[in-house]
């Protein structure tokens, strides 16, 4: 037995020195007999000193556990426990027969409560364990653990799972150690898959995408695998590939054309094998949004040229381009710059100047193009607009011609920053090479990242963008654009000869934007020595547009993230700014979403950060295909902006997604907790193991000795004892 509150040596004499003397005062002056005296006398001393003892706590201190220690023992019931692979038979059947094991001899020293998990926590008969729950989210029930014992004494956590876990796998703080009992196969299984699923950029409309899909093959050799990809539920390409090796994956790039209109899903799958051990992992989905609004083009030229024409036919006939075009014809009579303008009648007058003036009218447009700009047009006030256009907005901006990179031009101007080259550096980097740009001065060769980027892209696959690049008339001429900065790409170069291949397309991201320099001349070329129906140059020249401006955000931007499974939360993170682009603080905001089947329901948006302008609305998918969501911010009477965001739930199955089962992740939950991994030879060795874990310095079970009827009942007893005597002794 132990003090849990001892006193201080003074404070236990000061006390002891008290009932004596009260003990003393009492009786020293009553007229009864020494022996009776003595007898009250120790029935009021012994009284006191048990209140004193009492008041300092004693406990008994055990070597063994606590009773009510108790030890949560979790069952994973989610469905990817079905897989036979535990010994031939399903992975549940072994849990349950580890939990019959474990159960019995953990109660011997603590309590046993048992549950079951897989997108909740319930408890659980272990023998009457199915593998039923759609998803595992090993994070939320180790959480729940937390809140459900809140307050009470655990002295471990015991796991038993496949370590399939469809959540973010986070250990909660306070968690006590956990350990983790792995069931199922670590090894391959007799199984196809469709690894993962890419949809390259949101494309505007009519644009071609790349779809890339990666499978894999495991336990069928060097099998060819058919891949069959569906565009919303309709055939649209198949494929037989044969992959390298047993288990090695392949990847194979789709080109599709999304409609544009509407949202378009894209299915890949590959049909089940009779013997295939998970067939439920052989399709993966994507969604395609609709196209967004027409991208807004600003074209800024320096001087008339023959390009212009050609250009602005191109951007015009593209319906997912509104082109606004000022050119400087040159200076009147009092020697001011006049421009010839060709913009819708709301916008045309504020490009009178032939530049916007402030950061709203600049900011309506996504990409600015400069054409032959110099120095003189572009001071330091313009270049800083469209500095901050680029970096703070996230608009694009394409530089071309000849007198933009030559002395004169925007070298030494704000807008020089921007570019993705230095100017007046060394040519061409080692790096920017092309396989060939068949020795003829001025003709486009690609480099490796050009072959495969949307820019470029001619053919459905990169050798024949190659090939058709390669038939290409030669430019006129290649301005000289110099060294490409740190982080920037060379998609093209130029040959020449005896002087190498020089950088021809250099693009690279700038803040928030990206930037594009381009140093051909006389693409129209590629137009008139062409036949008619080749559209080599509407082409390149709309895809350059619509990939500058296509990552170019709205006032009101919303992104949507998890929520890939039904049930599991969705996060929609809002950004309100105004048209100017500053954070729209004192704006409201509504968030709306519509399922698969029509309901529609309102979301209560929390403000996160009121200087940023930012807020977030979280939802449960509770069904499987498109959701549609849709902010709406206001400011007073005003409304500042609508965004639509669209969510794919159930697109791929992520229970059954690589169905090996995961020691990997039971390892670093036990590891991060404090815990361990046990496999079946040290199963036995578990009790053990846990009362070993138990913090040395603290007691491992106490007992309040004073808390209880016992103590109750002889302070009752003794002063009843103590009024019968003097009663009967005749005193009051």
């Amino acid at each position: 037995m132990t003090l849990a509150e001892p006193w201080p040596w003074w404070a236990l004499l000061a006390a002891l020195a008290g009932v004596a003397f009260l003990t003393w005062r009492e009786y020293s002056r009553a007229r009864i007999s020494r022996h009776q005296r003595a007898t009250l006398a120790a029935l009021r001393a012994v009284t006191l000193l048990l209140l004193i003892l009492f008041l300092m706590r004693p406990v008994a201190v055990s070597d063994g556990a606590p009773r009510g220690t108790v030890v949560p023992l979790l069952v994973d019931v989610s469905r990817s426990m079905r897989i036979a692979d535990a010994g031939g038979r399903p992975r549940i059947q072994r849990a349950r027969e580890v939990a019959a094991r474990l159960a019995p001899a953990l109660g011997r020293e603590f309590t046993v409560e048992t549950l079951g998990f897989g997108e909740t926590l319930d408890p659980l008969d272990p023998q009457r364990a199915e593998a039923a729950a759609p998803r595992t989210d090993l994070s939320a029930a180790l959480s729940a653990v937390a809140d459900r014992y809140r307050g009470r004494a655990l002295a471990g956590v015991v796991v038993i799972s496949d370590g399939a876990d469809t959540g973010d796998g986070a250990v909660p703080a306070g968690i006590p150690p956990i350990y983790t009992i792995p069931v199922g196969s670590p090894q391959p299984l007799r199984d196809r898959e469709v690894a993962a699923l890419a949809i390259g950029d949101a494309p505007l409309s009519g644009s071609i995408v790349d779809l890339t899909a990666t499978v894999v093959s495991h336990g069928f050799d060097r099998s060819p695998i058919e891949i069959r990809v569906l565009e919303n539920g309709r055939p649209f390409a198949a494929r037989r590939v044969q992959p390298a090796a047993d288990g090695a994956p392949v990847q194979e790039v789709f080109q599709v054309p999304p409609p544009g209109e509407s949202a378009t899903i894209y299915t890949v799958e590959i049909p089940a094998a009779p013997d295939e051990l998970v067939p439920e992992n052989n399709a993966r989905s994507v969604l395609v949004p609709p196209a967004g609004r027409r991208r807004r083009l600003l074209l800024v030229e320096g001087a008339p040229g023959f390009e212009h024409s050609f250009l602005k036919r191109a951007w015009t006939a593209d319906p997912g381009l509104e082109l606004d075009a000022v050119v400087r014809k040159g200076q009147n009579e009092r020697g001011e710059d006049t421009f010839y303008i060709q913009a819708s009648t709301d916008r045309a007058p504020s490009l009178a100047s032939g530049f916007p003036v402030d950061r709203k009218t600049l900011f309506a447009y996504d990409a600015i193009v400069l054409a032959n700009a110099g120095a003189g047009f572009f001071g330091r006030e313009r270049g800083d607009l469209v500095e901050a256009f680029v970096g703070e907005r996230g608009g694009g901006l394409l530089v071309l011609g000849a007198r933009s990179f030559a002395p004169g031009g925007i070298g030494g101007t704000a807008i020089e920053d921007l570019l993705p080259v230095v100017l007046g550096g060394a040519a061409a980097r080692r790096d920017a090479t092309p396989a060939s740009t068949g020795g003829s001065p001025n003709r486009v060769g690609l480099t490796a990242d050009g072959r495969r980027h949307p820019i470029l892209r001619l053919g459905t696959t990169p050798e024949e963008t190659e090939k058709r690049w390669a038939a290409a008339p030669a430019l006129a001429s290649v301005a000289t654009l110099g060294t490409p900065r740190p982080g920037a790409r060379v998609l093209a170069v130029a040959g020449g000869s005896g002087s190498g291949a020089r950088p021809l397309l250099v693009l690279q991201r700038f803040g928030e934007g990206r930037t594009v320099a381009f140093g051909g001349e006389a693409t129209w070329r590629w137009r008139m020595m062409r036949p008619t129906e080749d559209r080599l140059y509407e082409t390149f020249w709309r895809q350059t547009a619509r990939w500058l401006a296509a990552s170019s955000p709205d006032p009101v931007m919303a992104a949507v993230t998890r929520g890939s499974a039904p049930r599991e939360t969705a996060v929609v993170d809002v950004t309100v700014r105004d048209a100017a682009f500053v954070p729209a603080r004192g704006a409201s905001v509504s968030v709306r979403v519509r399922g698969p089947g029509g309901r529609v329901e309102e979301l209560a948006a929390e403000p996160v950060d009121a200087a940023a302008a930012t807020w977030r609305a979280r939802f449960k998918p509770s069904e499987t295909g498109v959701h549609v969501v849709t902010v709406e911010a206001t400011r007073g009477a005003e409304r500042v902006g609508i965004a639509t965001r669209h969510l794919l739930t159930g697109g791929a199955d992520l229970e059954m997604a690589d169905p090996r089962a995961n020691d990997a992740v039971l390892a670093r939950l036990a590891g991060e907790s404090g815990g361990a991994l046990v496999r079946d030879a040290d199963m036995d060795r578990l009790p053990g193991m846990m009362a070993a874990a138990a913090d040395p310095t603290s007691p491992r079970a106490t007992r309040e000795r004073w808390h209880g009827p016992v103590p109750i009942l002889l302070i009752i007893g003794l002063l009843s004892s103590e009024w019968i005597l003097r009663r009967r002794w005749g005193l009051r």
